[in-house]
């Protein structure tokens, strides 16, 4: 047992224990979790879920990247070089490519990102991460219609009212609804499930329905059509159909008068939203919906983001370019076009003649006809563990687990910057952390790329 005594390192007994480290599993990066350490191996895990905790666990067994390896033909065997030759490879793969492409980096630390992005300009490539397929949608929509936000902190000492539309939190963010949302007590809700109801709308009945108040089983497809019945219930508008989206339509008035007299209301959407056959419309509307009840009462609305940092990659591309993802330098300065830019798109085009992979799986989770152009062109893939895009690579990049062993930062699912504790020492043989080897990446393509214009 440690006595903390709110020390952020406490060691007794040749055991350390690091506390307020933050989880890097998924976007709620839940930062009250607590490691107790033993020769540089963390051992327990306090207060995370079972994925957060298995993230932080050594996967014991599992081969672990700590040299760089390479093959020149991806039908030879790798074998391991030194991290100046990686590096000078590196660098002559992306500087003698006419378009390469950067993928990835929503599992990576903001520091990161801002090489990944200085490099991407220096290099004349197109950067890009996985939330072109996941929430891509959600940020077109919030780039035309605006953004109803709040924070996580606000939704938990406020709320009163909790909407879970096409997301299913107790599977794929398990600790959003005991920390954020529903049970957690707030400011203002001391009593937590007790002063708040909560509505799941979704198709199927998912682990987070069967906890639900009201649980509304719409058909596929018509969440476009339920939000905008919702918007003309709320505004006073008859409506004549019996049934929207195969719900009754006095479910849907029900649903409307419970969010008028919410005193706050908090919607939460994931993926079963941004890919319904609307996508982004779906997606203005719920946010349209939103704003209608702003004028009533006080709403918010939120995406359910997926990766720890998925969020950061918007922001820190946002910041540094004016575009949230998909953003080519091929003219020396940056531009965007959904469909043009984007990584799935241009891959499967065969427009792209060499990648850089940076924590990420494409090769498990594009399309086959962009995963077969992966494997025909040089491939440059840094992460911890074998995958399935690191059997395409020609070079592999030892990865560092930031925000575990090394000290860095992401965004949040509602766009708040959250510290991540260093806890242990990388692996001998791996660099300091990934914004380490990237900004020594980029120089050495600088010091080519001088030496190129001699």
């Amino acid at each position: 047992m440690f006595i903390t005594e709110n020390a952020k390192i406490v060691e007794k007994d040749g055991k350390k224990l690091v506390t307020d480290c933050t989880c890097v599993f998924d976007g709620c990066a839940c930062d009250d979790i607590a490691c107790e350490v033993v020769n540089n191996e963390i051992v327990t895990v306090y207060n995370a879920c079972k994925v957060g905790t298995a993230n932080f666990l050594p996967c014991r067994g599992a081969e672990r990247f700590t040299t760089p390896l390479w093959r020149a033909s991806k039908k030879e065997a790798f074998k391991p070089i030194s991290w100046d030759e990686a590096l000078d490879k590196a660098a002559d793969i992306l500087i003698k490519a006419k378009h390469p492409m950067l993928f990835g980096w929503s599992e990576t630390s903001v520091e990161a990102i801002r090489e990944g992005v200085r490099l991407t300009e220096l290099v004349g490539g197109t950067i890009d991460g996985q939330v072109t397929h996941c929430h891509g949608p959600s940020v077109q929509a919030i780039q035309e219609v605006g953004y109803a936000g709040a924070t996580l902190g606000e939704v938990k000492n406020r709320a009163d009212l909790i909407i879970y539309w096409g997301c299913n939190p107790m599977n794929a963010h398990a600790r959003h609804m005991s920390r954020y949302s529903t049970y957690v007590s707030g400011f203002f809700r001391r009593h937590g499930r007790q002063e708040r109801k909560l509505v799941v709308v979704d198709p199927r009945h998912t682990d987070t329905a069967k906890l639900a108040d009201v649980h509304i089983q719409i058909e596929l497809g018509s969440d476009y059509e339920a939000f905008q019945t919702l918007r003309a219930l709320i505004r006073g508008a008859a409506v004549t159909k019996e049934k929207v989206g195969g719900i009754p339509i006095a479910v849907w008035k029900q649903l409307a008068e419970d969010m008028k007299a919410a005193s706050y209301g908090a919607i939460f959407f994931g993926l079963g939203l941004t890919h319904s056959a609307s996508k982004k419309n779906s997606v203005a509307a719920a946010i349209g919906l939103t704003q209608d009840l702003c004028n009533i009462t006080k709403f918010q609305i939120m995406p359910l983001r997926g990766h720890y940092n998925v969020a950061g990659l918007n922001q820190v591309l946002s910041w540094l370019t004016g575009y949230p993802y998909g953003v080519n330098f091929a003219r020396g300065f940056p531009r965007y076009n959904i469909g043009e830019f984007t990584g799935v798109d241009m891959l499967r085009r065969k427009e792209v003649d060499a990648m850089l992979n940076i924590a990420a799986d494409p090769g498990a989770h594009m399309p086959q006809k962009s995963v077969q152009h992966m494997a025909e062109i040089p491939l440059i893939a840094c992460d911890i563990h074998p995958t399935p895009t690191t059997e395409l690579a020609n070079l592999i990049i030892p990865g560092t687990h930031d925000g575990i062993e090394c000290e860095a930062s992401c965004y949040r699912m509602d766009g708040i910057p959250i510290h991540l504790r260093k806890i242990v020492d990388p692996p001998e043989g791996c660099k300091p952390s990934n914004a380490h080897w990237l900004q020594e990446l980029v120089q050495v393509v600088e010091k080519k790329l001088g030496e190129k214009h001699v």
